[in-house]
């Protein structure tokens, strides 16, 4: 007996094509007739219509929920490669292929490279590149339409090439769709769905992998343009950054203009310029003078230890570049102002900051330096003023005989100068074909002053009164600094030492003698007092001070003699009377020529191993004679 309703039971159960044929099977073994069999036939025909309806809407439902779920995934794009992954794996699913795979145009290299590959088993096929054209992908690249083969192998369309046929061979693939993705115009790349068989795929999976080609291209440009809104937002926030970094630096260098500024009107010096440079900027300064000596030094609390200084030519180097550029330089962790005043080079700042100078910073430091070369000036415009005064007490004080001595001391006593305290006097010589010049006359103003003296430069050359009872020491001091201040040999002559006004006169004529003895003699760079310069010493000296040239040449032997009751310059004497014989001296003392030979190594170690060069030989004979003519010789 017929019964239709087992269609309907076979389309609620959703069963197989094949199942819709056991009621028609059952009705031919039950032996329906021939009108039943086409009735149960037709009922057949139409059931299997409406199973085949069902299963296109069901597979449409799927294609949207895809399409939904991939238009889900690009509304909530955080990552461009997991998105991509979902679109190849959806239409490898919705087609029923074997593998799908996606690939993008390479615009440096001019072809396209595989980006995703979902059932992909051959790393050959995954590394990919397609030439332009070539291949069936190559062909949907450069054409912007769809292509598909039922088997790429034997297809003629395509140009085949070995690299893409090893790779689609080493993968298995027969059967390949390929759909462009667009982004308006241009084509960026291929979307595929490939079968391991043969395959003719029908036109609505080609508009699927359309579709979700489409959810691709889009996914890529949200991409592209989200990288660039994150590029631009970060070049905003970096432009932001630097914009208030030079907002504050601006304000540094508006503040500390203020601050440099008020402190010139207060008469502020130059360590208050380096501790204000330091507060605003953080770090340590340096600040040195034209030649290299220090002037101020200053840091912030927070500064870890001392200052790694530069060596001298890269000092004069960074300091000749600061002035052909007009401002600050950076050398290593350091930089460098030049103080300059027009040509004239007045010093530097050397300056190492707690973190890296904007360029704003950069500027507050060479202000620093413009405010600390005015600085400089007038320090020095009044050293000039005040040195031209005591420059002319001093000139006053050896030019002229003295007639108003208390005149002077009062004088003296407003430049906080002494002039019954022991002073020595002291010349300075340059070269013979010309005087000190101004730098030379600056340097000695500076000296003097710094110990409490008095500089005046005079017939070419320096005159100096200096606190003091060591003529001599004076002299050697003088003529090492002032000759590498000036950088030419200076020679010193000293005299001294004097207590009273009317003293200075005489000694300044003595240590100026001793200037002129000691370029007459070779020792032009060397300083040096009268008692030092032998018998020429003695007869330049104005007051012929015998005893202490005599103390000079021959006191320690003297000494010696004295306190141990020896006869060591009996000997000396003899010696000398005998010519330098040492037999002849042993016979007019009547001791042995060991005893002489003794006696004399004795007196070398008391007076020096050229006691017998010719020069010091003079100055001990006549120091000899002298002291003879003052007392008879100890026996």
């Amino acid at each position: 007996m017929l019964n239709p309703l087992e269609y309907l039971d076979l389309l609620a159960r959703e069963a197989a094509p094949v199942e819709f044929e056991r009621p028609i099977l059952a009705a031919r073994q039950a032996g329906a007739a021939a009108d039943d069999l086409a009735e149960l036939e037709e009922i057949k025909v139409a059931a299997l219509r409406v199973r085949a309806l069902l299963e296109r809407r069901r597979r449409r439902e799927e294609e949207l929920s895809a399409l939904y779920d991939t238009a889900s995934d690009l509304a909530g794009l955080r990552d461009l490669d997991a998105v991509l992954r979902a679109i190849v794996h959806r239409a490898r699913t919705l087609l029923g292929a074997d593998v799908s795979y996606l690939t993008l145009d390479d615009p440096q290299r001019g072809d396209t490279y595989m980006r995703i590959t979902d059932g992909s088993v051959a790393a050959s096929f995954q590394t990919l590149r397609l030439p332009a054209g070539a291949g069936l992908g190559g062909l949907v690249a450069v054409s912007g339409t769809p292509y598909a083969t039922a088997d790429y192998g034997q297809d003629p369309r395509y140009r085949h090439t070995a690299e893409i046929d090893t790779g689609v061979r080493d993968e298995g693939l027969v059967a390949i769709l390929g759909v462009p993705l667009r982004l308006g115009s241009s084509v960026i790349g291929v979307l595929f769905a490939a079968d391991r068989t043969e395959r003719a795929f029908a036109r609505e999976e080609v508009a699927l992998l359309a579709s979700l080609a489409a959810h691709a291209a889009i996914a890529i440009d949200t991409a592209r343009l989200l990288t660039e809104t994150q590029a631009a937002l970060a070049e905003l926030s970096a432009a932001n950054t630097v914009i208030q970094a030079h907002s504050a630096s601006v304000e540094r260098a508006a503040g500390a203009h203020d601050r440099m500024t008020a402190l010139v009107l207060r008469g502020g010096g130059v360590e208050e310029v380096a501790a204000d440079l330091v507060d605003v900027l953080g770090g340590a300064l340096l600040v040195l003078d034209a030649t290299g000596r220090e002037l101020a030094v200053a840091k912030s609390p927070a500064w870890p230890g001392g200052l790694p200084g530069l060596d001298a030519a890269d000092m004069a180097e960074a300091v000749a570049a600061s002035r052909g550029a007009g401002r600050s330089v950076q050398r290593g962790d350091a930089y460098v102002a030049a103080v300059v005043a027009g040509a004239d080079n007045l010093g530097a700042l050397v300056f190492h900051p707690s973190h890296p100078l904007a360029g704003a910073d950069q500027r507050i430091l060479e202000r620093a330096a413009q405010i600390t070369a005015l600085l400089l000036l007038f320090r020095r415009t009044v050293a000039e003023a005040e040195g031209q005064v005591r420059g002319e007490l001093l000139d006053d004080l050896i030019g002229r005989p003295v007639r108003d001595e208390q005149a002077l001391r009062t004088r003296a006593r407003r430049l906080g100068v002494d002039l019954d305290a022991a002073h020595v006097v002291v010349v300075a010589a340059g070269r013979a074909e010309g005087g000190l010049r101004q730098r030379a006359v600056s340097w000695a103003r500076t000296f003097a002053a710094g110990r409490g003296g008095l500089a005046v430069a005079k017939d070419g050359r320096l005159a100096l009164i200096l606190p003091g009872t060591d003529p001599a020491a004076a002299a050697r001091t003088v003529a090492k600094e002032l000759s590498r201040a000036v950088g030419d040999p200076v020679t010193a002559g000293a005299a001294g030492p004097a207590s009273a006004p009317a003293a200075i006169g005489v000694h300044y004529r003595e240590a100026d003698s001793c200037a002129t003895a000691l370029i007459a003699l070779g020792r032009a760079g060397e300083g040096a007092s009268n008692t030092e310069l032998g018998y020429v010493g003695l007869l330049l000296g104005d007051r012929r001070d015998v005893p202490a040239f005599v103390g000079a040449a021959i006191g320690p032997v003297l000494d010696y003699d004295t306190r141990r009751g020896t006869a060591l310059l009996k000997t000396l004497e003899a010696y000398f009377g005998a010519g330098g014989s040492l037999s002849r001296a042993a016979e007019t003392l009547h001791v042995h020529v060991n005893t002489v030979t003794q006696r004399l190594d004795r007196i070398g170690s008391l007076l020096g191993a050229d006691w017998q060069t010719p020069a010091r030989a003079l100055d001990l004979q006549l120091a000899l004679r002298l002291h003879r003519l003052s007392g008879p010789l100890s026996t």
